[in-house]
């Protein structure tokens, strides 16, 4: 390969890993079961958003749910407070290769958790704001297909800390 594609292609690389980074799985994340929001049987706890390496490119958020309530509903939005249009993303496999995915819904059933963590489920938020910054909080709002909402306040986290 010559010298000019290699330089080509490192550069296309370095431009896309910012956008990657808050997408891949990373270690264990850290159990936080204080902050914790329940309404209509739903449970969100370990709620963090984490911001990408480089500021302004898309952050992620992160959370635990359980669910106690009746049965057909899901998750159908999320919404970051200080940040653009956020994104409820999942893995699939597609071509034998791994690859993200946008998904509209995600159905909750009594007694099965569903976890919003590295590597799987997760929100990417858009344009995330100056005002969310590692330290502060975010508040987050989930909707429900019944028209529930729940708001919850999240760490917000550098791109280094722990997920």
């Amino acid at each position: 390969m010559n010298a000019i594609r290699r330089a080509a292609l490192l550069a296309a690389a370095a431009a896309l890993f910012p956008l990657l980074a808050a997408c891949s799985p990373a270690g264990e994340a850290p159990q936080d079961k204080t902050a914790a929001a329940s309404a209509s049987g739903l449970t969100v706890s370990n709620a963090r958003l984490v911001l990408a390496p480089v500021a302004g490119n898309p952050a992620a958020v992160y959370f635990d749910l359980s669910y106690n309530g009746a049965p057909g509903v899901s998750l159908t939005g999320v919404d970051v407070e200080g940040a653009g249009m956020t994104m409820i993303h999942d893995y699939a496999e597609e071509a034998g290769k791994m690859r993200m995915v946008m998904t509209d819904a995600v159905p909750l059933a009594a007694g099965t958790p569903v976890n919003f963590a590295p590597g799987g489920l997760h929100v990417m938020a858009m344009d995330p704001g100056s005002e969310l910054k590692p330290g502060s909080i975010a508040k987050v709002t989930l909707t429900l297909s019944d028209e529930t909402k729940v708001s919850i306040e999240a760490p917000v986290r550098a791109a280094g800390d722990e997920r």
